[in-house]
């Protein structure tokens, strides 16, 4: 039933002011469509929508995740230097330096967007 149809992810915001700006502005991506309730921005051949709700950063697990591919360390930088702080999480059994976390060829980086959405760039 579903096989068919595109899927966009989504995430919560308590102010789309301010995620306009991190999204935009800090990860980069261009917004295409917006109202007074969702922002919605292109994200490689995909849509990534951003949503006011009073339940803004209530997810503990990842909510949106990127193949960054061979452009990793590229992005990784881009990040560092747009002021994003990386998570680290040293008990999942993967080599950690420098906010980095990595086991065998895949790499990734885990960080929060300003209402604690885990966002996650990864290579392999």
């Amino acid at each position: 039933m579903f096989k068919d149809l595109s899927a966009t992810p989504i995430v919560a915001t308590a102010d789309l002011a301010r995620a306009r700006a991190f999204y935009a502005d800090t990860l980069g991506l261009d917004l295409i469509d917006e109202n007074e309730e969702v922002l919605t921005f292109r994200t490689g051949k995909t849509q990534l929508g951003v949503y006011r709700s009073a339940e803004a950063g209530t997810n503990r697990a990842n909510a949106v995740a990127w193949d960054a591919g061979k452009d990793f360390d590229t992005v990784v930088e881009e990040l560092r230097g747009n002021g994003v702080r990386f998570e680290e999480y040293p008990d999942m059994g993967m080599d950690l330096h420098d906010g980095v976390h990595s086991v065998g060829s895949f790499r990734a980086v885990w960080f929060k967007d300003p209402d604690g959405n885990i966002l996650h760039f990864n290579a392999m």
